[in-house]
């Protein structure tokens, strides 16, 4: 994990950037002390993406409780489910 100031975030972020699309995770500090981490899109939210760009499901966008704050169109998870085992 890379740490780096903020100044010297702001100077160079497209670097800092290629490194995290590249799978590197990069701590934030401010004057010695850490205060956010970049990291890299995880696979869940690619394919969350993919779903609500296709019109699949919808989000919020605020942080969900379970699965309450995304909506599949669709029969439910659990229905899908015993579908494709059958």
């Amino acid at each position: 994990m890379i740490s780096v100031g903020i100044k010297e975030l702001k100077a160079k972020l497209s670097s800092y950037v290629d490194m995290v699309q590249n799978g590197d995770e990069i701590v934030v500090t401010e004057r010695g002390k850490e205060v956010a981490i970049v990291i890299p899109f995880s696979l869940e939210r690619r394919l969350v993406s993919k779903l609500m760009k296709s019109g699949k499901a919808t989000w919020s966008g605020g942080k969900p409780e379970g699965i309450t704050g995304i909506h599949v169109r669709g029969g439910s998870i659990s229905e899908t489910i015993l579908e494709e085992r059958a």
